[in-house]
Order: C-alpha cells, then structure tokens, then sequence
C-alpha cells in the first residue's frame, strides 16, 4: 500500500510542470495584453493623428499618403486671423460652461432628492428623467423651437444654454444619484441630531466628498455642450452667436468647386485641444469618480 501512494506521488510529481513553464506563460499573456493596447491606442488615436497631418498639409499635399506632418500651420494661423472662428469658440466656451454648472447645481439638488429623501414617488421621478435622456433630439425640435422663439431668446447663445440643459440635467441627476446613494447614512443622521437641515448637510457634508464624482459628471456634461450640432444650427442664425461645431461645418472653400479639407482638419484639431486639456486637467478626479463604488468595505 505504501509503495503504491509513493509509485502515485512520484507519477504527479514527474506530471508538473516546470516553473520556467509558467514563467513563459505569464510573459506570452503580458506581451498579448501590450499588443492588444497597442492596437487599440493606434485605433483611437490614428484619426486624431492623421487630421493633425492633414491640417499641416497644402495644396496636392492633402491627397498623398504621407504620414508625417509637413508642419506648415498656414490653415492655423487663418483660423487664428478669422474673428468669426474665433467668436464662436468663445461661444461655445461660454455655453459649454454655463451649461456645465447649471446642470452639475440642479443635478446635483435633485439627486439628492431622489437618493436620500423618502417618498412616494421617487421610483417614477427616476424613470421619468431616464425616459427623458434617451430622448431624440428630434422629437423636441419642434417643441423647444416654439419655446425659444416664445421666451426670445432665438439667435442667442443662452438658447443654447436653455436647451442643452434638456440633455445635459437628466443625465447628471443620473449619475450623482448613484454616487450619492453610495454615502453611508450615519453621516447625515449624525447631522440630523446635530440639528442640520437637509440643505446644509448637502452643502457642508456630501458636497466636500463628491469631488471626484462631480468632476467626472461635469467633464461629460461639458462635451455633451461643446460638440452638440443640431440644436445650435437650429436655434443661432448670425455668425456672431454661432458655436464651433457649427462654424466648422459651415467653412466653405474659395469656389464652389473646393473641398476645404485642410482647414476642416485645423479647426477640429484646434476644438479638440480644449477639450484634452480639460480632461488631462482633472483626469484624477475623474478617474477617481469613475471607480466610486466599485470595492465596498
């Protein structure tokens, strides 16, 4: 019996493998992963590259398959010299910027509304304002066009700021609700015996802790605003009012034989450096409010 156990042990034994072999495994796994990064990076990153050597580019230029940039920034400088381009960035700044804080205080008031305060309707509040962010623009053009026209604010840029908010609220209540539901509640019922209202306790307790939550929140809500087209081709007539998106499908070449598709290229390499300069600004807290609540304990 004894020889037998001992004839079986030395069976397994001689059956594993080598550490070496797992060692090479794990570096065969590890190089895949990198590969596959790489892939990916080159994917999302190519287009972004290749409008960069396209806005570099003149002339017949534009149509060989070069892929270094030939580093002449003549559209640029047009861009820079164009005060129509340059007033509908700063439009789409002041929109995108106002409609960021707006939705973050009024998103912010009824998530906790929806995710602390007890009432009976509370389940119907948050369906309806999900219906409400997964709504075409479409179906309220019409709607909201009659709204603005109403209020007079057609051809302005705080129309812009009115509609987007349509978008751009249902999605931070949202989002903050989750975060807030997240907060242990001992904190607000140690301030309730403390004598805090529930306006304080939002604005002196969870407020401080939701740094990371409100920015991430806030980051999405300002690209939402900066890259919207629709409502600010229907609801802004003068160049004056007009925002980037729409300048930037409105270039138009020398004749009508042009395609203008080296200053495309600079004008939306030049929209998007906001943009990465934003994120790369605050992509800690970002990052910090994306993985909110993903370990518990």
């Amino acid at each position: 019996m004894a020889n037998a156990i001992a004839q079986k042990s030395i069976a397994q034994t001689s059956r594993r493998k080598p550490a070496s072999f797992y060692r090479m495994r794990r570096r065969v796994v590890r190089g895949l992963q990198i590969f596959a990064l790489i892939l990916v990076l080159i994917y999302t990153l190519f287009p972004y590259y290749w409008a960069f050597v396209s806005s570099t580019k003149q002339g017949a230029a534009l149509y060989r398959s070069a892929l270094m940039p030939a580093l002449d920034f003549t559209y640029y400088r047009q861009l820079i010299d164009n005060p129509v381009f340059m007033g509908s960035l700063l439009n789409s700044a002041y929109v995108a910027i106002s409609t960021t804080l707006l939705s973050l205080i009024i998103g912010l008031s009824a998530a906790y509304a929806l995710g602390r305060i007890e009432f009976p309707q509370r389940r119907a509040v948050l369906m309806i304002v999900l219906m409400i962010s997964i709504f075409p623009q479409v179906v309220v053009l019409s709607g909201m066009f009659e709204l603005i026209n109403w209020l007079g604010l057609f051809n302005r840029p705080s129309a812009l700021i009115l509609t987007y908010l349509l978008s751009t609220v249902p999605f931070t209540t949202w989002i903050l609700t989750t975060f807030i539901r997240e907060f242990p509640r001992e904190l607000e019922e140690a301030a309730i015996i403390d004598g805090c209202s529930h306006f304080r306790i939002l604005m002196k307790i969870l407020l401080p802790l939701m740094g990371p939550s409100l920015a991430s929140t806030g980051i999405l809500a300002f690209i939402l605003a900066w890259n919207e087209f629709l409502f600010a081709l229907t609801f802004t007539l003068t160049d004056e009012n007009r925002t980037v998106p729409v300048a930037i499908g409105l270039i138009a070449g020398t004749s009508r034989y042009e395609y203008p598709f080296g200053q495309i290229m600079a004008a939306s390499v030049t929209v998007t450096l906001p943009l990465i300069a934003v994120v790369l600004l605050f992509q800690r807290r970002i990052v910090a409010g994306l993985t909110a609540g993903a370990v518990k304990g």
